[in-house]
């Protein structure tokens, strides 16, 4: 697949506004953040803040209240296949083979079979499926239907990668062995990728640069920029740098409650 160059994300003043009546209310507040093409950014905070309002935003599903939200400075208008969405469940049609679902949006493109297949597997052998093309989603881990479905939104080369925390339904071995291949196929392709988690290993192994968000309404307390070279490997969460990082996250999230990490990363982060 061809390197992909745009993707710069730009949001300005954005607040949201959601309910009817006396029900409505704020769930983002003037919330201004720039994403640059190619970076990795997670969003951070805890559940009710925002992040999936605001990765709502960016894929078009949602209007911001006020402010403005743009990617390659062009006004978000709906969904679009250039802005593509992985949700923590997958959305793959259940009828379908592997093929046949990772090939359906080019289908509707109306690209020619042998194009799209070919396409298609190149990318299912990049997430590991090479020889599951045609098994059905029910046949498939955890781990795999969610392989499938991020093949199925890069086949179509976007420009935004959004993740509305995609591992967060899967065991603990399969959710690592996903973030490294995560990275492993980004290191690729290098499309802009927002990512939401309430994970902050899951956020600091991941992203160049971690987005804090406050509890509701979301607003941005705080970015912190993540030093550690690519490519990643698991052992870095243990890093003494790695866990000190996670100590200021930690401060950041929950700064009257005086949080200390166990004993065990402590004894990392003191050397």
């Amino acid at each position: 697949m061809s390197e992909v160059h745009s993707g710069s994300v730009r949001i300005d003043g954005v607040q949201v506004l959601l309910g009817e009546g006396a029900r409505r209310f704020e769930a983002l507040n003037q919330v201004s953040l720039s994403v640059q093409a190619g970076e990795f950014v997670c969003l951070l905070g805890p559940s009710g803040c925002g992040k999936s309002t605001l990765l709502g935003l960016l894929a078009g599903h949602l209007k911001p209240s006020q402010g403005r939200v743009t990617v390659d400075n062009e006004a978000i208008n709906g969904p679009a296949p250039d802005r593509g969405l992985v949700f923590q469940q997958h959305t793959l049609f259940p009828w379908k083979t592997v093929l046949d679902n990772v090939t359906f949006g080019l289908k509707m493109k109306g690209l020619a079979k042998a194009e799209r297949n070919r396409l298609a597997l190149d990318l299912l052998a990049q997430v590991g499926l090479r020889g599951f093309e045609q098994a059905y989603p029910s046949q498939l881990s955890g781990g795999m239907q969610q392989r499938v479905e991020i093949a199925r939104v890069l086949i179509n080369q976007p420009r935004l990668l959004l993740m509305d925390e995609p591992f967060g339904a899967l065991d603990a071995q399969t959710r690592l062995s996903m973030q490294s291949l995560l990275l492993e196929v980004w290191s690729r392709i290098r499309t802009t990728v927002v990512f939401v988690t309430h994970d902050i290993d899951e956020a600091l192994f991941l992203a160049d640069r971690v987005v804090v968000m406050s509890a509701r309404p979301g607003r941005i307390v705080e970015q912190l920029t993540v030093p550690f070279a690519r490519p990643r490997r698991l052992d870095i969460t243990t890093d003494p740098a790695f866990v000190a990082l996670k100590r200021q996250c930690l401060q950041v999230l929950h700064p009257a409650e005086g949080i200390e990490l166990p004993e065990s990363e402590q004894l990392i982060a003191a050397g």
